[in-house]
Order: C-alpha cells, then sequence, then structure tokens
C-alpha cells in the first residue's frame, strides 16, 4: 500500500494575526505552561463537526481582517465564527457550511463583518508539529507554531485518517492515565474525518452586542472597598481596542483597593479577573500567564468566554454577579 502524499496549506495573506489552534493544552499549569487553544472554543468545534473532523482538531484562527490560504490537494473547508465574506478563487461562496476548495485555488476569509475572530476549518484538519500534546500557538509563551505569514506552509492531515487531539506523555486527565497511543483505538465511526454526508444552513452564535460576564468574586476581592466591588456589577464598560488573545482589557470606571501594599505571585486561571495598578479590569483569556502579582477581584467561568472572543473594541461589557 502506497502512502497518501504530503499536502500542504500556503499562506497567501495572513491578516492581522492568523494562528493554528486546537483545544488547547491544559494540565500543565504547575509547569508554567498555559492553556491556549481556540478562544471561540464552540465555533471551532462546529467548524469541525461541519467537515467530519473530531471537535479538537486544528483550525485557523483569523482575528479581524481575516486571511487567504492556497491548498495543494482538494479540500472541504469551513469559514465559521465572526461573519464575513467568504470567496473561492475570488467568487463568493457560502459563509458557515462546508465548500470545496480545488487543489491550487485560493480560499478567502474576508474582513469580519460581525465579531472579531473567523475560524478555518479543514477536512483532515492541520497538522504543524504538537508541542505538549497540542498544535495550539500560544503567544505569551511562545510554544506551538508562530503566528502565520504570507508564503508559510502548513500541513494539512488526511481526511481519510483520524484527526485531533494528538497523543501526550504529560498529565493524566482526572479519569486516569492516557489512552491508546492510537487515537483511531479511542474513536468510533462518528469521529472519523471526511465532510459529512450532507450538511444544511446551521446556526452559528451571533457576535455579542452587549457583552455580560457572570462573576465569582475572589480570591481578591477583599482587596478591593464595597464601592470598588458594588462599582464592577454595576458599572458600564467597554471592551477596550488593546485587547489580545491574553486578556480582554476593559475602558470604564477603576476599581479603589483597600490593600496598598504588593501581592506576591500566586497561581491565576482562565477567565481570572485581575486588576492592574491604573484599576481597570482585565479578564484573562486563553493565552494568559499562569502566575500574577496583581489581585484577582473575580473570575468569570469559561463557558461565557466564547462571547469575549467575539466582542468587538467598543462593545458595552457589564460584570454580573454569578
Amino acid at each position: 500500500m502506497t502512502s497518501t502524499p504530503a499536502a500542504y496549506l500556503h499562506v497567501v495573506r495572513s491578516g492581522a494575526l492568523t494562528t493554528v489552534q486546537d483545544a488547547g493544552r491544559p494540565g500543565w499549569a504547575h509547569l508554567g505552561v498555559g492553556r491556549s487553544g481556540a478562544l471561540d472554543a464552540p465555533a471551532a468545534r462546529l467548524a469541525n463537526r461541519l467537515v467530519g473532523n473530531p471537535p479538537g482538531a486544528a483550525v485557523l484562527e483569523t482575528t479581524l481582517t481575516g486571511c487567504a490560504v492556497r491548498p495543494d490537494r482538494p479540500v472541504v473547508a469551513v469559514v465559521g465564527g465572526a461573519g464575513c465574506p467568504v470567496r473561492v478563487d475570488g467568487r463568493p461562496v457560502a459563509w458557515g457550511e462546508p465548500v470545496r476548495v480545488p487543489a491550487g485555488a485560493v480560499l478567502e476569509a474576508g474582513p469580519a463583518v460581525t465579531g472579531l475572530r473567523s475560524y478555518l476549518a479543514f477536512a483532515g484538519g492541520l497538522e504543524p508539529d504538537a508541542v505538549l500534546g497540542s498544535r495550539s500557538a500560544d503567544l505569551l509563551s511562545g510554544l506551538g507554531p508562530a503566528p502565520l505569514g504570507a508564503g508559510d506552509t502548513v500541513l494539512l492531515g488526511d481526511p481519510a485518517k483520524p484527526s485531533g487531539r494528538v497523543e501526550s506523555s504529560g498529565p493524566a486527565g482526572p479519569s486516569g492515565p492516557a489512552g491508546p497511543s492510537d487515537p483511531a483505538k479511542r474513536r468510533g465511526p462518528a469521529e472519523r474525518c471526511g465532510p459529512p454526508s450532507a450538511a444544511g444552513p446551521v446556526p452559528w452564535p451571533g457576535a455579542p452586542v452587549e457583552l455580560v460576564l457572570p462573576v465569582h468574586l475572589g480570591p481578591r476581592h477583599d482587596w478591593f472597598t464595597a464601592p470598588a466591588l458594588r462599582t464592577l456589577l454595576t458599572a458600564d464598560y467597554r471592551v477596550s481596542p488593546h485587547s489580545n488573545r491574553i486578556g480582554l482589557r476593559t475602558e470604564g470606571p477603576a476599581l479603589e483597593r483597600s490593600r496598598t501594599e504588593e501581592l506576591p505571585s500566586e497561581g491565576v486561571v482562565l477567565g481570572a479577573i485581575q486588576v492592574p495598578p491604573d484599576g481597570r479590569p482585565v479578564v484573562f483569556l486563553h493565552d494568559h500567564p499562569t502566575t500574577g502579582g496583581y489581585p484577582v477581584v473575580g473570575v468569570v467561568a469559561e463557558r461565557a468566554l466564547a462571547g469575549a472572543a467575539q466582542a468587538v473594541p467598543g462593545t458595552r461589557l457589564r460584570f454580573v454577579r454569578a
């Protein structure tokens, strides 16, 4: 039996920021390695589902201005997440639905019309070298593949083979050590790669007009005055244009601290609301540091963070008690 020749995705236009992302690398925080992974995880999972991939297969995540890529073999692809025009060799095609891209044709995801981050999934997934069990780019630590630029290439997975989260010799999950080294042994037929036999219109979540983030106060809410906590849970904030994959920065009233001494660095988690010296809350996203020395006033539930990934600068933001 002859093996299928390697096929690649060639980057024609990288846009403002295009990275490879999958489900991330959880379980390494004790070694100072953050999770990373797709910021809008539900959008990445849905895009993978539409091309027949397992939910954790690697995709492209683009920010605001989209990107253009050219496969050197025919491939089924989906562009989802932020709403944007989609073209194949200049011809408009469906957004949010599987499209067939011929070998050598250019698939372009245009600038976002609604939302902020688009996801490009390809049948078979993407297969850059994995680091600690993930193909995700972590912009803070530099782990994983670098942000893509024009002229770069990314290995395409084979749609005839299983794809998704790579095996790791890292920490065991809550149910015990990692399973068999062959991913095919851990997946049923429904999780094999390849485009679905049929797909109709899919209801993608819309970008938030107003972002409402439920907050669990603590662990350092006692470092803030009572009026500051009322402000946090009642004031209107706006999403700052200085937000990125590390954190969603805010514009709005500052939070006054009741304690002014230095806080020794301590662990922080996804969704932590850290308050730097200017008093404006910062919500940590997937490329956040694993430790920090500014007080964390509360934590946003992970399920609410997909909306933060699609909130454009200037979006109204409210924190509410979870």
